[in-house]
């Protein structure tokens, strides 16, 4: 009764606007936008990745099992001093591959051979932690690495000596995102899995138990 009666007064101009906000139904809330992004792998890491490693190399200390720490995907673009355009392209491709906008990268200095001015745009990178992180190496699992015509597992010579890997995927069509008719170039990439292991050794195991394909030496 109360509220039909606030309503009437409303209409009648005796109710100030608060008020008669008040008296209608609350607007419905809008609805979050769900994530695109997978937890499988970071489940699959608490669960049986840190059991694994630790049965392996016989941790006593937890914390001293790896684990990754940031995915860094990196593209330089020698060919934007002259096609600018290419910068736009690619921070939108990188966006799509990893779900997470990029930055430009500029030049530190200029390089007359290169034609290249100090703060020239020459490239664009993107750096994954958290639940992105896990869902762009569930990826590259079980999607992209597929997808490279006579994959045969990457190479086992590509760590740094700290534990971290780096390898390179020639072309951005081997991710799904990518669409052929919007591709104007083929374009590659460097990506690198930075992790807490201390040994080469540790930090091969530790992408073997997610299921990182490595060809024999």
């Amino acid at each position: 009764m109360a509220a039909k009666e606030t309503t009437k007064k409303a209409a009648a101009g005796q109710v100030p606007a608060k008020q008669e906000k008040a008296a209608g139904k609350a607007k419905p809330q809008a609805k979050r936008e769900l994530s695109t992004f997978s937890n499988a792998y970071q489940v699959k890491y608490e669960e049986e990745v840190r059991k694994s490693l630790q049965k392996r190399f016989g941790y006593t200390n937890v914390m001293r099992i790896p684990r990754i720490a940031k995915i860094t995907i990196n593209r330089g673009i020698g060919e934007a001093t002259e096609n600018p355009k290419v910068i736009d392209s690619s921070v939108e491709e990188l966006s799509l591959i990893s779900g997470q906008k990029p930055i430009v990268t500029l030049a530190k200095k200029s390089i007359a051979t290169f034609k290249i001015r100090k703060n020239a745009p020459v490239g664009v990178t993107v750096t994954l932690r958290g639940v992105r992180m896990y869902a762009f190496l569930e990826k590259l699992v079980t999607v992209v690495f597929e997808r490279i015509r006579d994959f045969k597992g990457l190479s086992p010579k590509s760590f740094d000596g700290r534990g971290n890997y780096t390898f390179a995927l020639k072309e951005q069509l081997v991710f799904p995102e990518i669409s052929y008719d919007k591709v104007d170039k083929a374009r590659g990439m460097s990506i690198t899995v930075t992790t807490t292991a201390q040994t080469d050794e540790e930090c091969k195991a530790l992408l073997e138990a997610f299921g990182v394909p490595f060809r024999q030496r």
